[in-house]
């Protein structure tokens, strides 16, 4: 079993965000995280970072237990993160912050180069010597992503990706997600363009209320009009 994911529970203060999720992925596949504003998708991310530390559950990587351990921790043992703020680091060069995302990774994880990253975003090899913080958004979505892969992940967890992104550029992060996962990294994916997510995915996750209301093939979901009558607001 590559991931797998039981009871967790996750709190904001006092506030119950997560109430017992629970999924598994096998295998290095591609699956959408899906679910309105508000029904703890990127808390789920966040808990599995450690980020938000979870109150119960398990998070076990490649039968490894990561829940409870420190958010630094759980990427060395290769799980990797992609936030949806992107938190490049402004006043680094983009060379730099790639340099700082690099790691030796998990045994078995597939191994990225600075080459690959700038074969997947030319962009950011023209300016590799430019601070972050003068980046578009777009280039900083480019730049969080490549960052991250450079840890060398056994699975990336990727939060809004192509939120603010030009249709050229989503089609762009659409087909490097499909690559990495081709290259045998899994992927989640929370993501709030429904044809980019059943573009890439083939297995789709909906939340509602801070737990999995669907697990199942992206064909099954799109035939059940009760899910995404009852739990999806998703743009398309």
């Amino acid at each position: 079993m590559l991931l797998e994911v039981k009871a967790l529970h996750a709190y904001y203060d006092k506030s119950h965000i997560l109430h017992g999720v629970s999924f598994a992925m096998p295998e290095a596949a591609i699956v959408a995280l899906l679910g309105r504003n508000g029904s703890g998708r990127s808390t789920t991310l966040k808990a599995m970072m450690g980020i938000v530390p979870p109150a119960e559950g398990s998070v076990r990587l490649q039968e490894r237990e990561l829940a409870g351990k420190a958010s630094h921790v759980i990427a060395r043992c290769g799980l990797g993160y992609v936030p949806e703020e992107r938190l490049v680091f402004p006043n680094l060069s983009v060379e730099e912050n790639l340099y700082m995302g690099m790691q030796p990774g998990a045994a078995g994880a597939p191994q990225w180069t600075l080459e690959d990253m700038f074969a997947y975003f030319p962009r950011l090899e023209e300016r590799r010597n430019q601070r972050a913080g003068y980046l578009s958004g777009g280039e900083q979505q480019m730049l969080t992503i490549c960052r991250s892969l450079l840890g060398n992940p056994l699975v990336l967890l990727v939060d809004e990706p192509t939120e603010g992104l030009a249709p050229m550029i989503v089609d762009v992060v659409a087909e490097v997600i499909r690559d990495i996962q081709a290259r045998g990294v899994g992927v989640l994916l929370v993501e709030q363009k429904m044809s980019m997510a059943m573009r890439v995915a083939s297995r789709v996750l909906v939340m509602g209320h801070g737990e999995i209301v669907f697990d199942g093939p992206v064909a099954e979901m799109q035939a059940r009009e009760d899910i995404r009558r009852d739990w999806l607001e998703v743009a398309a």
